[in-house]
């Protein structure tokens, strides 16, 4: 797999990290963005996205995580993985246990953007909810469209969305035209749409916390719920 680096800031070699921990962030390249906008300003701070496309078959994440944590952590005195479990079923914890590093907290990128009380209080209200993100927004014909095929056999629309309830974007940035096309795709799937502004909520406090040496959030696995 090809190395997807990200130009967060300043080459290696122009670094002045003030005596901060160097920290190497494994990302979602589903996060590239909001990544770069966190550590913009922190010197100590590189970034390696894995590609986006890991998420639709998730198995293959924790072993491309693998993979870039060992290559790279060399130079690093801390990697943190910018990963929530995003659908492994608590696989990606053991290489992070293996490999002694740490990764962002929740099941998936919608917990922590909109906060773990926050995002339980909107799945209580209506569990069958198709959530979207700036990324997803903005990929919307390209990931959902046609990533599923309802551009060649739109026949499938409700047999993929015909339980879903309504759609909810979770919204990273204030931007109409990010909220024009959120609800473009709500009226292409026949949901109602609703919009919340969450900023980078967690990832944001997170990164911060990672990059000041502290630890991050504690992390419940699937594998501690499951007992396995």
């Amino acid at each position: 797999m090809s190395d997807v680096l990200v130009p967060a800031s300043r080459p290696d070699s122009a670094r002045e990290t003030g005596g901060a921990p160097r920290v190497l962030v494994v990302g979602c390249g589903a996060l590239a963005r909001e990544l770069v906008a966190l550590t913009r300003d922190l010197p100590n701070v590189d970034i390696t996205c894995l590609p986006a496309t890991l998420h639709n078959r998730p198995g293959g994440i924790p072993a491309a995580v693998r993979e870039r944590i060992r290559r790279r952590r060399g130079d690093y005195d801390r990697v943190f993985v910018a990963y929530a479990d995003c659908g492994t079923g608590g696989l990606l914890d053991r290489v992070i246990a293996e490999e002694g590093v740490e990764r962002l907290a929740g099941a998936h990128c919608y917990q922590f953007y909109a906060g773990g009380a926050a995002f339980d209080r909107l799945a209580e209200e209506e569990p069958a909810t198709f959530f979207l993100t700036d990324f997803l927004a903005r990929n919307f014909d390209r990931l959902v469209i046609k990533g599923l095929g309802l551009d060649r056999h739109p026949e499938l629309l409700a047999t993929y969305f015909g339980n879903y309830r309504r759609l909810v974007y979770l919204a990273q940035t204030d931007d109409p035209v990010l909220v024009a096309a959120a609800r473009r795709g709500a009226r292409r799937l026949g949901l109602p749409f609703e919009v919340r502004h969450t900023g980078l909520g967690e990832l944001g406090t997170t990164i911060a916390a990672v990059a000041a040496g502290l630890p991050a959030p504690a992390v419940i696995s699937p594998l501690d719920i499951g007992g396995r």
